[in-house]
């Protein structure tokens, strides 16, 4: 038989249509050329199958040794990238499967029995996620560890806390850190949650019915390490909510990303001042020899776009579609690929930059005082003193309204003049009103005190195992 025939065979479809596909139609409608990434799942989950067959006794063992050797084959032709991929064969699926028969006759025509490329293609996109899936688990570990690391090494930093991009009160510069530690923290959470509901099995849906033989879906779930198999045969050919639920956690990750990303482009500007991110993720400027921008950080706002762009797709792609499988869930690999790339990629570099960035305390401290962030410290000292807090709040507006009037931080007032506003105000005020006295005071469970940090910083490395 003759290349072109069993080409020709490989189409389960071909016997009905008088005319061959337009190559225009061939081009729209193929897959091959981005979903071909899925060929180890797509054999992994082929072994199983026949594996099951076998046991079941719809195939023979000889059948079944045969399409393992032939598998062994294919897996080394496409490591060593001598497997030739071809358009007309459409997709990943019918490449190995067509592949396989040319190797080992009947045995590979036998396989497809009980399953249909809707079943299977569900199957194989389930199993590649779920790998990614702890792929991206272990480097939002990695990423943790990084700011654990800069924030252990930082945590009696002062940082001017912001609100509404205004100097607010100050913090630790690791307690700082430690925010983005719990946000990448829920976003493992939901990435290991996310991951129980992709990892069930399709496969034994058929095209849309299930199947007149008597396979044993549990074990082919068994042995790919599923955790149950999906329980409506409808449901299960053209249910996506796996990929939509996982393009949404990826897509809270690339917002934390990029919320880090905007203070550290800020931080690194001039204006502030505050950190210096190492050269390696950095450029210059064509024309002005005096730069140096942070363009990782930048591009990492960017693909934030990219990744919750690709949510909306999805979401976009389901939201018409009846029952059962339709042609539109091809459409659901290229968006879901890109967004398992580009999130990886953005966790792989930021871990490393992360590890590279230099903190200057002397510039934080500066901003903080500049701004009256010890404000807060006084209203909460007049309050402890009798007085209540609104009163007491009213108290040190006026006093910040001098201050500002005289050019004077609230630590600069004589004790006179402070008496002036209210008398219960004493000497042990200035302790209050320093940067330090603020931070040390704040020493409850979430605080921002630095013995507080240092306990956040040892539970989350207990968490992670670290």
């Amino acid at each position: 038989m003759s290349q072109n025939q069993l080409d020709k065979k490989s189409e389960a479809w071909s016997a009905l249509f008088s005319e061959p596909m337009s190559d225009l139609v061939k081009r729209y409608t193929s897959s091959v050329f981005f979903d071909k990434r899925l060929w180890q799942v797509d054999i992994r989950g082929s072994l199983a199958h026949a594996e099951m067959l076998c046991h079941q006794g719809i195939i023979s063992t000889d059948d079944h040794a045969a399409i393992g050797r032939g598998m062994d084959t294919i897996t080394q032709e496409i490591s060593s990238g001598a497997f030739e991929w071809k358009l007309d064969l459409e997709d990943v699926h019918l490449n190995v499967e067509a592949r396989l028969t040319q190797l080992v006759g009947d045995a590979g025509k036998r396989l497809h029995t009980g399953r249909s490329r809707n079943d299977q293609v569900a199957t194989d996109v389930r199993l590649w996620l779920r790998d990614e899936i702890d792929l991206i688990g272990a480097l939002l570990t990695d990423l943790q560890r990084a700011l654990l690391a800069l924030a252990d090494k930082n945590t009696d930093v002062i940082l001017p806390g912001f609100t509404h991009l205004q100097v607010a009160q100050p913090v630790s510069f690791g307690h700082h850190m430690l925010a983005y530690v719990e946000m990448f923290a829920r976003d493992a959470e939901r990435m290991h949650d996310v991951r129980r509901r992709v990892n069930r099995l399709p496969l034994g849906a058929a095209a849309l019915a299930g199947t007149s033989y008597p396979l044993d879906r549990e074990r082919v779930a068994a042995t790919l390490g599923m955790e149950g198999v999906c329980q409506n045969s409808l449901d299960a050919v053209s249910d996506r909510d796996f990929a939509i639920e996982f393009a949404a956690a990826a897509s809270l990750a690339m917002v934390h990303i990029s919320r880090l990303s905007e203070e550290l482009v800020l931080w690194m500007s001039q204006s502030f001042g505050f950190i210096d991110i190492a050269d390696r993720f950095c450029t210059g400027s064509s024309i002005m020899p005096q730069k140096k921008n942070p363009d990782v950080p930048e591009l990492a706002r960017g693909k934030t776009g990219r990744v919750v762009g690709h949510l909306m797709g999805l979401l976009t792609l389901m939201k018409g579609q009846p029952l059962a499988y339709n042609k539109d869930n091809q459409e659901d690999k290229e968006p879901l690929f890109d967004t398992v790339d580009t999130l990886k990629d953005t966790l792989r570099i930021f871990a490393d930059m992360v590890g590279g960035i230099t903190v200057k305390p002397q510039a934080m401290e500066r901003a903080a005082l500049k701004g009256y962030a010890t404000a807060t410290d006084l209203a909460d000292y007049l309050t402890k003193k009798g007085l209540p807090f609104r009163d007491a709040h009213e108290t040190v507006a006026h006093v910040v309204k001098a201050a500002i009037a005289q050019g004077l931080d609230l630590s600069e007032f004589p004790l006179a003049a402070l008496q002036e506003f209210n008398p219960a105000i004493g000497p042990d005020v200035f302790e209050v009103l320093s940067l330090r006295g603020s931070l040390n005071a704040r020493n409850i469970l979430g605080g921002t005190a630095p013995a507080q940090v240092r306990a956040q910083i040892a539970r989350h490395l207990t968490r992670i195992g670290a």
